[in-house]
């Protein structure tokens, strides 16, 4: 009887500790969903600026959510950088930040993920202090790594896409496809960070590319371009060829949880405007299906 007592006591003391880790893994709230969706900018838009004027940006925009990026500096007076090298008191400092302009993070990439744990389990923890919904990376040869921290952390992964290289054919995850293949056997919380914009450079149809992904979709970065097939310049979300309205009735059609982030790489000193733009794009269109 001892023994099943002892034992009993040490399953309690495990799914205790099992809830404390998962508690920072809640789903994005509905209190900064637009519509919906969760929509706000990803900060490498303000890379000309720090992480806190980064913050500052979004909500001017109207954003409600940021995805973080590796390297930003932390602020106009600290000049170190802000992601998974950063300081318990620099976090801190950050989320108090996060709140005071009603901004949710939500989401840190693209980052690599090594496949050593004891080095990729520091990004883990970055993100579980900062309650993170999800980290976005490219690092397909790390993903037994990936799979393992994301059922420990109870955090998502999402595997992003850049254009295709023609001198680098062993590039494969700018098509849908390969991820789909990557992440079909693994863990629910392993899956594709999908850009948009770059299946726009590839020539790729947006909503099929949705659709080759669906239930594993984890974030989105939207961008918006003049031409198809050709890298070209961002366009406000809503103003190009990207067919915007069809992803957002797509993203509906599978209930996607999971963020939007704002990517524009244009106009870098001030881009808030077409951040803007795109945010009221999303709010109008939602609305007005309702």
């Amino acid at each position: 009887m001892k023994v099943k007592h002892t034992l009993r006591f040490s399953l309690a003391l495990a799914a205790l500790a099992a809830g404390a880790l998962n508690a920072n893994a809640a789903p994005i709230p509905d209190d900064v969903r637009e519509n919906g969706f969760a929509i706000g900018a990803q900060s490498y838009t303000f890379n000309r600026y720090s992480a806190f004027e980064a913050v500052e940006r979004t909500a001017h925009a109207g954003g409600k959510v940021i995805e973080f990026f590796p390297g930003q500096r932390f602020s106009p007076s600290d000049k170190r950088s802000w992601g998974h090298v950063a300081t318990d008191a620099q976090i801190e400092a950050m989320k108090a930040h996060l709140k005071k302009h009603g901004v949710r993070a939500v989401n840190y990439g693209v980052v690599g993920i090594p496949k050593n744990e004891a080095a990729a389990r520091k990004i883990f923890e970055f993100a579980k202090k900062l309650d993170l919904y999800a980290i976005t990376t490219e690092s397909t040869e790390s993903i037994d790594t990936v799979e393992k921290l994301a059922k420990e952390y109870d955090i998502r992964v999402g595997y992003h896409n850049h254009p295709r290289n023609p001198r680098n054919a062993n590039y494969k995850v700018w098509n849908p496809k390969y991820i789909r293949d990557l992440v079909k056997d693994r863990d629910p919380r392993v899956g594709a960070a999908a850009d948009i914009g770059h299946w726009a450079t590839d020539g790729l149809n947006a909503v099929e590319g949705l659709k080759i992904l669906e239930g594993r979709l984890v974030s989105i970065h939207a961008k918006d371009r003049p031409l198809l097939g050709k890298a070209s310049r961002n366009l406000a979300l809503g103003t190009g060829v990207v067919g915007v309205s069809e992803v957002l009735d797509e993203l509906k059609r599978q209930n996607f949880k999971g963020n939007i982030s704002i990517e524009h790489e244009d106009n870098w000193s001030n881009n808030v405007p077409e951040v803007a733009s795109g945010i009221g794009f999303v709010r109008g269109y939602t609305k007005a299906k309702k």
